[in-house]
Protein backbone atom coordinates (compact mmCIF):
# COMPACT_ATOMS: atom_id res chain seq x y z
CA UNK A 1 0.00 0.00 0.00
CA UNK A 2 1.53 3.17 -1.13
CA UNK A 3 1.46 5.58 2.28
CA UNK A 4 -0.11 9.00 2.19
CA UNK A 5 1.35 12.05 1.06
CA UNK A 6 0.95 14.73 3.57
CA UNK A 7 -0.24 18.00 2.02
CA UNK A 8 1.81 20.79 1.44
CA UNK A 9 1.08 23.76 4.20
CA UNK A 10 -0.69 26.20 2.21
CA UNK A 11 -1.29 28.78 4.69
CA UNK A 12 0.81 31.43 6.49
CA UNK A 13 -0.70 32.90 9.38
CA UNK A 14 -3.77 31.44 12.21
CA UNK A 15 -5.76 33.11 14.07
CA UNK A 16 -9.25 32.32 15.69
CA UNK A 17 -12.21 35.06 16.00
CA UNK A 18 -15.76 34.97 17.76
CA UNK A 19 -18.39 32.95 15.28
CA UNK A 20 -21.72 33.12 16.10
CA UNK A 21 -21.69 29.71 17.55
CA UNK A 22 -18.13 29.70 19.34
CA UNK A 23 -15.13 30.02 17.79
CA UNK A 24 -13.58 30.06 14.40
CA UNK A 25 -9.79 29.00 12.88
CA UNK A 26 -8.85 31.09 10.41
CA UNK A 27 -6.08 30.42 7.80
CA UNK A 28 -4.81 33.85 6.35
CA UNK A 29 -8.23 35.15 7.14
CA UNK A 30 -10.36 31.92 5.71
CA UNK A 31 -11.88 29.81 7.61
CA UNK A 32 -10.22 26.21 8.27
CA UNK A 33 -12.38 23.11 7.05
CA UNK A 34 -13.27 19.83 8.01
CA UNK A 35 -12.84 16.97 5.53
CA UNK A 36 -16.84 17.54 4.89
CA UNK A 37 -16.06 21.24 3.93
CA UNK A 38 -17.70 22.33 7.46
CA UNK A 39 -16.48 25.39 8.95
CA UNK A 40 -14.04 24.84 11.87
CA UNK A 41 -15.61 26.15 14.33
CA UNK A 42 -15.42 24.86 18.14
CA UNK A 43 -17.44 26.40 21.18
CA UNK A 44 -14.75 27.10 23.95
CA UNK A 45 -12.08 30.33 22.87
CA UNK A 46 -9.67 27.36 24.83
CA UNK A 47 -10.15 24.94 22.52
CA UNK A 48 -9.71 26.97 19.64
CA UNK A 49 -6.52 28.52 20.96
CA UNK A 50 -5.43 24.94 21.20
CA UNK A 51 -6.45 23.69 17.78
CA UNK A 52 -5.17 26.64 16.17
CA UNK A 53 -1.81 26.22 18.04
CA UNK A 54 -2.16 22.93 16.22
CA UNK A 55 -2.43 24.43 12.88
CA UNK A 56 0.44 27.20 13.21
CA UNK A 57 3.14 24.64 14.47
CA UNK A 58 2.76 22.54 11.28
CA UNK A 59 6.00 23.00 8.92
CA UNK A 60 6.35 23.14 5.43
CA UNK A 61 4.03 19.63 5.50
CA UNK A 62 0.70 19.41 7.04
CA UNK A 63 1.34 16.21 9.45
CA UNK A 64 -2.43 15.27 10.65
CA UNK A 65 -1.21 12.94 13.25
CA UNK A 66 0.55 15.84 15.17
CA UNK A 67 -3.31 17.35 15.57
CA UNK A 68 -5.16 15.35 17.60
CA UNK A 69 -7.37 18.71 18.65
CA UNK A 70 -8.16 18.81 15.34
CA UNK A 71 -9.26 15.43 14.56
CA UNK A 72 -11.69 15.20 16.98
CA UNK A 73 -13.37 18.31 16.26
CA UNK A 74 -13.73 17.57 12.82
CA UNK A 75 -15.03 13.93 13.98
CA UNK A 76 -17.86 15.92 16.08
CA UNK A 77 -18.54 18.12 13.39
CA UNK A 78 -18.59 15.61 10.53
CA UNK A 79 -19.86 12.65 12.49
CA UNK A 80 -22.03 13.65 15.43
CA UNK A 81 -23.37 16.90 14.56
CA UNK A 82 -26.70 15.56 13.42
CA UNK A 83 -26.44 12.52 14.93
CA UNK A 84 -26.92 13.13 18.73
CA UNK A 85 -29.83 10.89 19.16
CA UNK A 86 -27.95 7.93 17.53
CA UNK A 87 -24.18 8.30 19.28
CA UNK A 88 -26.07 8.41 22.54
CA UNK A 89 -28.04 5.54 21.89
CA UNK A 90 -24.57 3.64 21.01
CA UNK A 91 -22.93 4.74 24.31
CA UNK A 92 -25.55 3.71 26.57
CA UNK A 93 -25.50 -0.16 24.46
CA UNK A 94 -22.01 -0.09 26.29
CA UNK A 95 -23.62 0.51 29.21
CA UNK A 96 -25.69 -2.38 28.97
CA UNK A 97 -22.82 -4.53 28.90
CA UNK A 98 -20.62 -2.12 30.88
CA UNK A 99 -17.37 -3.34 31.75
CA UNK A 100 -17.84 -2.24 35.27
CA UNK A 101 -20.51 -5.16 35.76
CA UNK A 102 -18.49 -8.37 35.07
CA UNK A 103 -15.99 -9.49 37.64
CA UNK A 104 -13.18 -11.99 37.82
CA UNK A 105 -14.31 -15.45 39.25
CA UNK A 106 -10.48 -15.70 40.11
CA UNK A 107 -7.73 -14.61 41.06
CA UNK A 108 -8.89 -13.59 44.65
CA UNK A 109 -6.31 -10.28 44.52
CA UNK A 110 -7.75 -9.18 40.80
CA UNK A 111 -11.49 -9.72 41.94
CA UNK A 112 -10.89 -7.36 45.18
CA UNK A 113 -8.69 -4.88 42.51
CA UNK A 114 -11.70 -4.85 40.41
CA UNK A 115 -14.48 -3.77 43.45
CA UNK A 116 -12.22 -1.55 45.21
CA UNK A 117 -11.70 0.50 41.62
CA UNK A 118 -15.55 -0.43 40.48
CA UNK A 119 -18.06 -0.18 42.81
CA UNK A 120 -17.48 3.60 44.13
CA UNK A 121 -18.42 4.19 40.41
CA UNK A 122 -21.27 2.04 40.46
CA UNK A 123 -22.42 3.60 43.44
CA UNK A 124 -21.75 6.72 42.36
CA UNK A 125 -24.34 6.13 39.19
CA UNK A 126 -26.81 4.98 41.67
CA UNK A 127 -26.90 8.20 43.82
CA UNK A 128 -26.20 10.82 41.37
CA UNK A 129 -28.54 9.12 38.33
CA UNK A 130 -30.98 6.76 40.36
CA UNK A 131 -29.54 4.10 37.84
CA UNK A 132 -28.89 0.67 39.90
CA UNK A 133 -26.50 -1.63 37.63
CA UNK A 134 -26.27 -5.41 38.13
CA UNK A 135 -22.91 -7.27 38.61
CA UNK A 136 -22.08 -10.70 38.62
CA UNK A 137 -18.87 -12.92 38.07
CA UNK A 138 -18.06 -14.27 35.26
CA UNK A 139 -19.07 -13.16 31.35
CA UNK A 140 -22.54 -14.38 30.49
CA UNK A 141 -24.92 -11.37 29.63
CA UNK A 142 -26.84 -9.82 32.80
CA UNK A 143 -29.95 -8.01 31.46
CA UNK A 144 -29.65 -4.28 32.77
CA UNK A 145 -33.03 -2.60 34.49
CA UNK A 146 -34.39 -0.32 31.44
CA UNK A 147 -34.63 2.53 34.18
CA UNK A 148 -31.23 2.38 34.58
CA UNK A 149 -30.28 2.71 31.06
CA UNK A 150 -32.71 5.45 30.07
CA UNK A 151 -31.53 7.35 33.41
CA UNK A 152 -27.82 6.91 31.87
CA UNK A 153 -29.42 7.73 28.22
CA UNK A 154 -30.62 11.21 29.68
CA UNK A 155 -27.78 11.81 31.44
CA UNK A 156 -25.73 11.23 28.36
CA UNK A 157 -28.23 13.70 26.34
CA UNK A 158 -26.78 16.47 28.32
CA UNK A 159 -23.84 17.05 26.13
CA UNK A 160 -23.43 19.10 23.38
CA UNK A 161 -22.20 17.29 20.19
CA UNK A 162 -18.80 18.39 20.35
CA UNK A 163 -19.07 16.67 23.85
CA UNK A 164 -20.47 13.48 22.72
CA UNK A 165 -17.61 12.72 19.99
CA UNK A 166 -15.48 12.69 23.04
CA UNK A 167 -17.29 10.43 25.26
CA UNK A 168 -18.15 8.04 22.47
CA UNK A 169 -14.20 7.39 22.00
CA UNK A 170 -13.61 7.13 25.60
CA UNK A 171 -16.52 4.76 26.11
CA UNK A 172 -15.12 2.51 22.96
CA UNK A 173 -11.48 3.05 24.17
CA UNK A 174 -12.07 1.56 28.05
CA UNK A 175 -15.42 -0.61 26.76
CA UNK A 176 -17.61 1.33 30.09
CA UNK A 177 -20.22 3.95 29.59
CA UNK A 178 -19.66 4.55 33.35
CA UNK A 179 -16.25 5.52 33.26
CA UNK A 180 -17.01 7.92 30.42
CA UNK A 181 -19.62 9.78 32.30
CA UNK A 182 -17.79 9.86 35.77
CA UNK A 183 -14.96 11.52 33.97
CA UNK A 184 -16.83 13.69 32.33
CA UNK A 185 -18.64 14.73 35.86
CA UNK A 186 -16.18 15.27 37.25
CA UNK A 187 -15.97 12.10 39.35
CA UNK A 188 -12.92 10.00 37.93
CA UNK A 189 -9.42 11.89 36.69
CA UNK A 190 -8.03 10.58 33.67
CA UNK A 191 -5.72 8.84 35.49
CA UNK A 192 -7.89 7.41 37.49
CA UNK A 193 -10.72 6.50 34.58
CA UNK A 194 -7.33 4.94 32.94
CA UNK A 195 -6.30 3.00 35.78
CA UNK A 196 -9.97 1.93 36.19
CA UNK A 197 -10.17 0.42 32.57
CA UNK A 198 -7.32 -1.29 32.55
CA UNK A 199 -7.09 -3.42 35.88
CA UNK A 200 -6.96 -6.35 34.61
CA UNK A 201 -4.77 -5.87 31.68
CA UNK A 202 -2.55 -4.27 34.50
CA UNK A 203 -3.03 -7.21 36.78
CA UNK A 204 -1.33 -9.44 33.71
CA UNK A 205 1.43 -7.31 33.17
CA UNK A 206 2.48 -7.15 37.03
CA UNK A 207 2.33 -10.75 37.39
CA UNK A 208 3.64 -11.85 33.25
CA UNK A 209 5.45 -8.42 32.03
CA UNK A 210 4.73 -6.80 29.02
CA UNK A 211 5.80 -7.57 25.21
CA UNK A 212 6.99 -4.81 23.10
CA UNK A 213 4.04 -5.12 20.50
CA UNK A 214 1.27 -4.95 23.59
CA UNK A 215 3.24 -1.73 25.09
CA UNK A 216 3.30 0.02 21.83
CA UNK A 217 -0.08 -0.36 21.12
CA UNK A 218 -1.65 0.29 24.88
CA UNK A 219 0.82 4.03 23.95
CA UNK A 220 -1.15 4.41 21.21
CA UNK A 221 -4.73 3.83 23.06
CA UNK A 222 -3.26 5.86 25.96
CA UNK A 223 -2.27 8.99 23.20
CA UNK A 224 -6.05 9.06 21.72
CA UNK A 225 -7.58 8.78 25.35
CA UNK A 226 -5.44 11.65 26.70
CA UNK A 227 -6.05 13.65 23.79
CA UNK A 228 -9.69 13.31 23.37
CA UNK A 229 -9.46 14.22 27.57
CA UNK A 230 -8.03 17.07 26.99
CA UNK A 231 -10.27 18.26 24.04
CA UNK A 232 -13.22 17.51 26.89
CA UNK A 233 -11.48 19.73 29.01
CA UNK A 234 -11.23 22.40 26.71
CA UNK A 235 -14.54 22.34 25.38
CA UNK A 236 -15.80 23.13 28.54
CA UNK A 237 -13.21 25.74 29.87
Amino acid sequence: MTPAVSPKRFYEAVRIEPAASGHAILLDGKPARTPAKAELVVPARALAKAIAAEWDAQGEKIEPKTMPLTKRANVALDGVRGREAQVVEEIVAYAGSDLLCYRAEKPEGLSELQCGLWNPVLAWVEEEFGARFKTQAGVSHITQPQESLTHVSDAFAAYDFFQLAILHTLTTLTGSALLALAHARGRLSADELWAAAHVDEDWQISRWGEDAEAKARRAVRRAEFDAGSRFLELSRA
